[in-house]
């Protein structure tokens, strides 16, 4: 066989059965509950007792929950892609499997190495959120870590490793070795004692809600920045979308799944439905409680505004969930991050030991690849930093995924009698159309941060990657 040339690797597509054939080792052990309780575990995460409040106060007052219905429609149509792709091919790699047998091998690698860098930032900003609750935890007891050990890496403060962030992350990792199915039980526990919480903080603070503290319910513009008005809700849905990562975090287990054609699309779309439901209420609840202004710089603003309002048992019920919820979410990346390292390793983009399967068929390597390179990021690198990329990698994925529905229609090739996207082709169209406006309006350090790490992935094929797949 004659050797390929750059440009010929860069345009070959995978052939789909070759796929299925490397997977087929991975054990099908999951099913809808199982899904769906991951998909909410990431989605509903350090998100639903942070976001409502910090966007609120920064970009869109109590118009925050517009913000959250916006980002919900566009992750929507995202949603619907992602699940005709998952139904047609559920491989491990999520997006970057599927780009890679629609596309070729190069978008699928840039497509994947954008959303690598989505889960190893949301890993370390969870992390770093979870760190801070339980120091805060601790030190209502009069318990307090060395200045050094309280966050990552700043001189001025005086910190220079987030010793609990990076001891949560090694327990998920070592939760994660031991297998999918012990995995799913006890997220299906996690997660539902987080809905009953946030359902008990809306029913509780629904009876501390001033009607006047929803009005104006959009603010008035101010010139020369990004809040009030639709520029405020805009940025707030720009700010907040990284949440749905969790659509990918559940199609990156495509391979272990029962039933693919079904489960997918259901798990795909009733997490959306659930999240979105859960962060509109939580904010408006929230808004309503307080006025917006009194969210700035909270760290944990439903728990603040309970304690303010009276109710101290259940902020510190909230606060001790908000815990065990970033865990969940913390298990559900790494699980996701790790099958992405799978399947670059599995084609050999990456070093083929990282593809390595233990006896019971689980990618251990790649779970402590990940695990290691999510401590040093969250551990030490300042999270200011990294928060700028947190949305970009979702956003590239989801315009990849509109696009790959209009070429999969096309593919014979392919077992495609399972969920279809409707309205073909405006909805796929609309989809990547709405993700790209929405990465346009990132800010311009995000973009430039973005294109860096794209730049550096390319890199990475051209010298490593192009030479071994």
């Amino acid at each position: 066989m004659a050797q390929l040339n750059l440009w010929q690797k860069m345009i070959r597509r995978e052939n789909p059965s070759n796929y299925a054939d490397k997977d087929g080792k991975l054990q099908p052990i999951l099913g809808k509950k199982e899904m769906i309780a991951m998909g909410i575990g990431t989605v509903v995460g350090a998100g639903v007792f942070t976001m409502p409040g910090i966007v609120a106060a920064e970009y869109a007052g109590p118009a925050v929950v517009i913000s959250f219905i916006i980002a919900a429609l566009i992750a929507g149509l995202s949603a619907l892609a992602y699940s005709e792709l998952a139904s047609a091919m559920p491989f491990a790699g999520s997006i970057y499997s599927w780009a890679n047998v629609i596309f070729g091998e190069f978008v699928g690698w840039v497509a994947g190495w954008a959303i690598l860098a989505e889960y190893l930032i949301a890993l370390a900003l969870v992390s770093s959120a979870w760190s801070s609750y339980f120091q805060g935890f601790l030190a209502s007891f009069g318990f307090e870590l060395p200045k050094f050990f309280q966050a990552s890496f700043n001189l001025a403060q005086g910190t220079g490793f987030d010793l609990f962030g990076a001891l949560a992350i090694l327990a998920v990792g070592i939760l994660a070795s031991r297998g999918m199915r012990n995995i799913a039980r006890i997220e299906n526990w996690l997660v539902v004692g987080k809905i009953v919480v946030i359902i008990i903080f809306i029913v509780v603070g629904a009876t501390a809600i001033q009607v006047n503290n929803w009005l104006p319910f959009i603010p008035h513009h101010q010139a020369g920045t990004h809040f009030g008005g639709m520029t405020g809700i805009i940025a707030g849905a720009t700010q907040i979308f990284f949440s749905y990562i969790g659509f990918d975090t559940i199609a990156a287990n495509s391979a272990e799944v029962k039933n693919p054609q079904k489960t997918m699309p259901q798990a795909i779309v009733g997490t959306l439905v659930i999240a979105t439901a859960l962060f509109v209420g939580v904010a408006a609840i929230l808004t309503g409680m307080y006025p917006y202004e009194k969210f700035a710089d909270n760290a944990e603003p439903a728990a603040w505004a309970l304690r303010e309002s009276g109710h101290l048992f259940t902020a510190n019920l909230l606060s001790v969930v908000a815990l065990v919820g970033m865990f969940s979410g913390l298990v559900a990346l790494l699980i996701g991050g790790s099958r992405l390292v799978y399947s670059f390793s599995r084609d050999g983009l990456m070093p083929r030991r990282f593809a390595r399967l233990d006896r019971t068929g689980l990618p251990k390597v790649a779970t402590i690849v990940i695990t290691i390179i999510a401590i040093v990021l969250g551990g030490i690198f300042p999270i200011g930093m990294l928060a700028n990329l947190v949305s970009a990698g979702t956003l590239i994925a989801f315009i990849v995924a509109g696009l790959a529905v209009l070429k999969l229609r096309h593919r014979s090739d392919i077992d495609h009698s399972g969920y279809k996207m409707p309205y073909y082709p405006v909805l796929p169209i609309l989809a990547a159309l709405a993700a790209f406006l929405l990465l346009c309006s990132l800010n311009i350090s995000a973009i430039f941060l973005t294109l860096g790490w794209l730049g550096l992935g390319v890199l990475v094929y051209l010298f490593y990657g192009s030479r071994h797949s």
